[in-house]
């Protein structure tokens, strides 16, 4: 007999027949000669109750079956008894696939802490929560795919070892091969790359954004989503040492444009999420946010609100003023903190908002200018719950103006030719914007700690598993 996935035997397949399942128990009650089985396999958020007849099995085999345990059950697929399922398998023969020592699984407590569950990230995606949080991550990445396929990019596949830093931020794990309890340095005591792998120094990329211009001159709209690295040590519930990132790159659009497609993907992966996960989110509704769905819904409702970043910071000054006490301080300047960006999304407009024009001093080199020579034109989305979501920005495609701000801000470009040269040779206008899939996932799950919509985080101090 052929397996059936739970998922699909529970959306409508005929009781009275014999079928054969396979999975692992979330829960055994035993009343009298008869044993109720909680099985799941993965599939969907939802278990198959299986009801085993003591007199039909072994003590031995009964016995087995423990919280964690897999099995492979086969039975009689009827009508359900109780109110919490529709149908349940009447056990006919069940075979244990898998042991599981109750006295020592860790899964077997209820209730237990976001932060137990990391420290076994290895088990954790048997547990409810993490299974729906992992089959949503599955979903908004297929959604992402479908977005940018129906309109047209092309996903580009951007290195991981890089030899430039994109952000300027120098918070990059190097990648070499050189020993490194005999470095070979030379008179000033620096350390020479000749022999290492690449003859130079490299690292993780911290983003695909430059090399993803590049396939944009050529390609006119393309797509990275893939892992990115960053060095920083920040132990928060916002940051990564190693995340995904949905980086497009579009030639011929202005700040409107860009804009419009920030707002369009957005919406359009929390509809997808809405459309295509509906068990799970209503679990998470229940468990682990009690407003996550009416929160999608009004996500995708509305227009967000766009607003330059000088009206932003009057609207924080003007909240200072009636008595609004934030941790971090508010001027023109400031690079905004997450108190900030949600006091103007959640308290003061309630909706989404992309916050245009920053001050030149706080973003990066790339960004076009505007023509006050004070602002760039970046579109950073703020949400909810998250704060920033989305940067972006228009790109400068001036050469001139392009060097001049990378000698300004002493940029080491010695090797980023071939960036300056997508400006040389038929420059054009174009923009793009940077998104991390796991702030979207926090978004979507309701979880709130970054750590808990990635399967196995990497942080300070932490690479397990």
């Amino acid at each position: 007999m052929r397996r059936i996935k739970i998922v699909d035997l529970l959306k409508g397949t005929a009781p009275g027949q014999d079928v054969l399942v396979k999975g692992w128990v979330r829960t055994r009650r035993d009343s009298k000669q008869v044993s109720f089985v909680a099985l799941n396999d993965g599939s969907t958020i939802k278990n198959v109750q299986i009801v085993v007849d003591a007199d039909k099995f072994a003590d031995e085999l009964l016995k087995r079956i423990t919280t964690g345990a897999c099995l492979s059950v086969t039975g009689l697929l009827v009508e359900s008894q109780g109110g919490q399922q529709s149908v349940e398998i009447q056990a006919k023969e069940i075979e244990i696939l898998g042991d599981c020592d109750a006295q020592t699984y860790p899964l077997q407590k209820k209730g237990a802490s976001w932060e137990f569950l990391r420290d076994v990230a290895h088990l954790r995606p048997r547990t409810n929560t993490f299974g729906a949080v992992f089959r949503i991550r599955h979903q908004m990445a297929f959604a992402i795919h479908t977005f940018f396929h129906q309109k047209g990019f092309f996903y580009f596949h951007t290195p991981l070892i890089t030899a430039s830093d994109c952000e300027g931020a120098g918070q990059m794990f190097q990648v070499t091969t050189k020993n490194l309890y005999d470095l070979k340095k030379d008179e000033n005591g620096s350390i020479i790359y000749d022999d290492d792998f690449f003859g130079k120094t490299t690292s993780l990329t911290v983003s695909g954004q430059l090399e993803g211009e590049l396939g944009a001159t050529g390609l006119g709209a393309i797509y990275t989503f893939g892992p990115t690295f960053r060095a920083e040590n920040s132990n928060t519930p916002r940051h990564l040492a190693e995340f995904w990132m949905i980086e497009p790159e579009v030639c011929f659009y202005d700040k409107q444009d860009l804009m419009d497609l920030e707002e369009e993907f957005i919406k359009f992966c929390v509809q997808w999420a809405l459309d295509n996960c509906q068990d799970d989110l209503e679990f998470l509704n229940k468990m682990v946010d009690k407003g996550l769905i009416e929160r999608l819904k009004s996500v995708v409702g509305i227009d967000f609100m766009r607003l330059p970043y000088t009206e932003g910071i009057k609207i924080l000054e003007d909240a200072i003023a009636k008595g609004h006490k934030f941790e971090f301080p508010v001027y023109w300047g400031c690079d905004l903190a997450s108190e900030h960006e949600r006091y103007l999304v959640e308290h003061h407009f309630k909706k989404p908002v992309i916050l245009t024009d920053y001050p030149k001093e706080i973003k990066a080199f790339y960004m076009k200018m505007n023509e006050d020579n004070k602002t760039v034109q970046g579109t950073d989305v703020l949400f909810p719950q998250i704060g920033e979501i989305i940067g972006g920005s228009v790109r400068e495609e001036s050469y001139e103006k392009l060097t001049n701000r990378i000698e300004e801000l002493n940029i080491p470009m010695k090797d980023m030719w071939w960036y300056l040269d997508t400006r040389k040779y038929g420059s054009c206008p174009h923009a793009g914007f940077g998104l991390g899939f796991e702030r979207l996932l926090l978004f979507v799950t309701g979880m709130s700690n970054i750590r808990d919509v990635i399967p196995f985080p990497r942080t300070p101090g932490h690479a397990d598993f």
